[in-house]
């Protein structure tokens, strides 16, 4: 059912590639923690955002694309959802996806506010994939992106191969400690997972629009 004066605005934004065997009723049962959450009965029925101005949760058929740009009313227990959105994806994604969930405090008020008061705003960057290569492929690929663009200030782009060589050897050492890991029957360590770097701070992020 809605929940009226939720704590937070949630925005869940990204997209996944699917299996080309997928079909809406896939991703119905796929994407039931979404839906369910906001109180719908089904994927058609809660696929739309609480803004009109976001295209909410849609399937490119042809494609065979996720798009997800959806924002729904809630509180921390939403996180709860996530476990068990990410496990169902890994079962129908073609390749490693991120999405972004951002929590929107929706009762601060950056202008009206009380000075020295603070946005109880947080961030969390899922990773979901067919396998645990797909997702690290994924992470690595946005961390190299965020270390060339931070470094890029200071230096050559031609400077910094070397860095992102560094980069890739880290994981090339996780994926070689995962894969011991599960030869051994042990759970991995440190292997990321599905849920990636958490929380971000330092401001507001704006809704993202597609």
């Amino acid at each position: 059912m809605p929940r009226y004066n939720a704590p937070f605005e949630i925005h869940v934004h990204g997209q996944v590639t699917l299996r080309k065997d997928v079909r809406f009723e896939h991703l119905q049962d796929a994407l039931k923690p979404l839906w369910k959450y906001a109180g719908a009965r089904s994927l058609s029925d809660g696929a739309d955002s609480a803004y009109e101005d976001e295209p909410g949760i849609k399937l490119d058929a042809q494609e065979h694309l996720l798009q997800m740009c959806w924002t729904v009313a809630g509180d921390h227990d939403f996180r709860q959802t996530l476990d068990e959105l990410c496990m169902n994806l890994n079962e129908i994604a073609d390749c490693g996806a991120a999405i972004e969930v951002t929590f929107y405090d929706a009762d601060f008020d950056e202008e009206d506010g009380p000075t020295g008061s603070e946005s109880r705003d947080d961030f969390v960057m899922l990773f979901v994939g067919p396998n645990p290569a797909a997702i690290m492929q994924v992470q690595r690929d946005l961390l190299v992106q965020d270390v060339i663009s931070l470094m890029e200030r200071h230096f050559d782009g031609a400077e910094l191969n070397g860095v992102v060589g560094e980069v890739d050897k880290l994981f090339a050492q996780r994926f070689d400690a995962l894969v011991s890991s599960l030869a051994l029957g042990k759970p991995p360590s440190g292997s990321g997972g599905n849920h990636g770097g958490g929380h971000g701070g330092g401001g507001r992020k704006p809704r993202h629009l597609h």
